[in-house]
């Protein structure tokens, strides 16, 4: 097998990889609601965990088509139109990407350290404060 043949192998496989990603995903997703909604009868808890469950599912198979196109481009003999469709696919990915991310998280990559460190300091001085203080709980108020 020569090397062209190999990269485009490659290149099919990470396309595979991607579409069975999303198909076995958004049943994983669907089931894993579906208990959620068995389990509390909440409709709102089961979208809510199913939006969540299939939007990680969405970046995993975005990055596996991402790089199934950056093997096939790179491997081939790519011209200028070639590198620049490309170019715009992996743009028009990544945007996606970051769109779902901040969807899933509710909070931007760069804001999330100022979002959740204060969230963890405030929660572990009321739960210091907590411990302390007769009739409350030391117990966190999420999971």
């Amino acid at each position: 097998m020569d090397t062209h043949a190999f990269f485009e192998a490659v290149g099919v496989a990470f396309e595979f990889a991607g579409v069975v990603a999303l198909a076995i995903g958004f049943v994983v997703a669907l089931a894993i609601a579906l208990a959620v909604w068995v389990r509390t009868r909440s409709g709102a808890d089961a979208f809510r965990t199913l939006r969540e469950a299939f939007g990680g599912v969405i970046l995993l198979g975005l990055e596996l088509l991402v790089a199934a196109d950056l093997v096939k481009t790179v491997t081939s003999n790519p011209t200028l139109t070639d590198a620049l469709v490309l170019g715009i696919i992996v743009l028009i990915r990544t945007i996606l990407s970051f769109s779902l991310q901040v969807e899933i998280d509710g909070v931007a990559p760069w804001r999330r350290a100022f979002v959740t460190g204060p969230e963890v300091l405030a929660h572990a001085v009321k739960k210091a404060g907590a411990a302390g203080t007769p009739g409350t709980s030391a117990t966190p108020d999420r999971p």
